[in-house]
């Protein structure tokens, strides 16, 4: 093992736990930095991140893996990081209770820009019944 391969083993848990404390806009710039999920009897604990098939995952309580607990298929053990960097107006992915948008966060969906008119928001832009819920608006953030 060369010495750059065994100090990056060194290093590699110390950069993940320092990545903990990024704000979720920087998470999502780095998520290369967090462990990857393990479905190999690993302990997660709440309030830590991990990530999935290039997916930054919260972790919502504590637990030990298990393989059919996937991130993407375990909503009560795992929320996606939807929150968008405010420079970057990201495709909308459905959210659940645990990771809503809110109040001014844009998302593009079926070709048109939407802003958040609540917090906890769960719904799909646009769909009937959500034109209180979300704004379409353009580019700069004005109303078309």
């Amino acid at each position: 093992m060369s010495g750059w391969t065994a100090l990056a083993r060194r290093l590699r848990p110390l950069i993940e736990r320092a990545a903990q404390s990024l704000t979720d806009a920087d998470a999502l710039e780095a998520v290369e930095l967090y462990p990857p999920w393990s479905g190999e009897g690993v302990r997660y604990t709440a309030g830590t991140r991990i990530r999935d098939q290039g997916v930054l995952y919260d972790v919502l309580q504590n637990h030990v893996s298990q393989q059919d607990w996937r991130p993407v298929d375990a909503p009560s053990l795992f929320s996606r990081v939807l929150i968008p960097d405010p420079e970057t107006i990201p495709d909308w992915a459905q959210p659940d209770s645990t990771n809503p948008y809110m109040t001014g966060d844009r998302v593009r969906h079926v070709g048109r820009i939407w802003r958040s008119q609540i917090d906890g928001n769960v719904w799909e832009p646009g769909a009937p019944g959500t034109e209180a819920l979300w704004i379409e608006i353009d580019e700069e953030g004005e109303t078309p």
